[in-house]
């Protein structure tokens, strides 16, 4: 079993047995606050720090019946001791965790997350019920306000999604436009489907645009820079000339949002299509704004 996923069963045992989907989230984030490598990355949203990741271990640990969920709580199923595997940190981690918050309702345990990491703050439905008008000021220094307009570029390899979304965030995206030819992924949260559905939960819209994507049996065998060379080659040549019409659409999208992120696999832009797509968008009439790859 993923060590993470001991990590909910033990907090879970520490904390009776029994505990609120919401508290999960916020003990799980404040543990990983208190280690060197956290177990899991969040993002701000609904109620502070969330963690999709996490809600999807909570999900196989019920498929596996380790785990049943109501509509506001978890509950262990199989009761044995779920610490033996920990590490002793994580366990006193934990325990301080039970000592300090068990005890507090909910709005006093946001208050004092939202006060402590303002940043997770910035999108939640509950601010001005949990903060006084000071404390929410603290919050505002916290949101994106910039207003220069920038063409992003942004891959997924080698990110969860919390650090793939915090960028989009931090960088204040509006508009998410997936360029790749085959929207699918193994990795969690990548699909077009859940992709979209994600961006809308966290106030960014997304878009796709399959045809300015390649090919996914053209990228079969890549393994030297000529070989990314000889590929890219081929897309300017044949691709970006007859797909003007998308490129002056994701402009326009551009100038309408003024901050928009082309999106795909690869981690750097120099072994992805998206670098040589943003550069043409950059030569359309009208263009004047900067390109920054994330």
């Amino acid at each position: 079993m993923l060590y993470r996923r001991k990590i909910i069963l033990g907090l879970i045992e520490v904390f009776g047995g029994t505990i609120d989907k919401l508290c999960l989230q916020k003990m799980l984030f404040l543990l990983s606050q208190q280690r060197e490598k956290p177990v899991y990355e969040f993002i701000p949203y609904h109620y502070g720090g969330y963690s999709f990741t996490a809600q999807w271990d909570v999900n196989a640990l019920c498929a596996r019946k380790f785990l049943e969920e109501d509509e506001n709580t978890i509950a262990l199923i199989r009761k044995w001791n779920n610490l033996i595997d920990l590490d002793e940190r994580d366990i006193q981690i934990i325990r301080n965790l039970r000592r300090k918050y068990q005890k507090k309702n909910r709005n006093e345990l946001l208050r004092n997350l939202y006060e402590q990491y303002p940043y997770y703050a910035t999108r939640s439905k509950l601010l001005e019920e949990v903060l006084d008008q000071e404390a929410q000021k603290r919050v505002e220094q916290y949101r994106y306000l910039g207003y220069r307009t920038v063409l992003f570029t942004i891959g997924y390899e080698g990110r969860l999604l919390e650090n793939y979304l915090n960028a989009l965030i931090r960088n204040g995206i509006m508009v998410l436009v997936d360029v790749r030819n085959n929207p699918v992924s193994r990795k969690p949260g990548f699909s077009k489907r859940q992709l979209e559905r994600i961006c809308r939960n966290v106030d960014i819209e997304y878009r796709h645009f399959p045809d300015v994507g390649i090919a996914p049996e053209l990228r079969k065998g890549l393994k030297t820079q000529d070989d990314y060379n000889e590929l890219f080659a081929a897309y300017r040549r044949e691709v970006l000339p007859a797909t003007v019409s998308t490129q002056q659409e994701i402009l326009n999208i551009l100038q309408r949002y003024r901050r928009i992120a082309l999106t795909c696999f690869e981690a750097e832009s120099q072994r992805c299509h998206r670098h040589h797509l943003a550069e043409a968008i950059s030569k359309l009439p009208g263009f004047a704004y900067e390109v920054e790859h994330l």
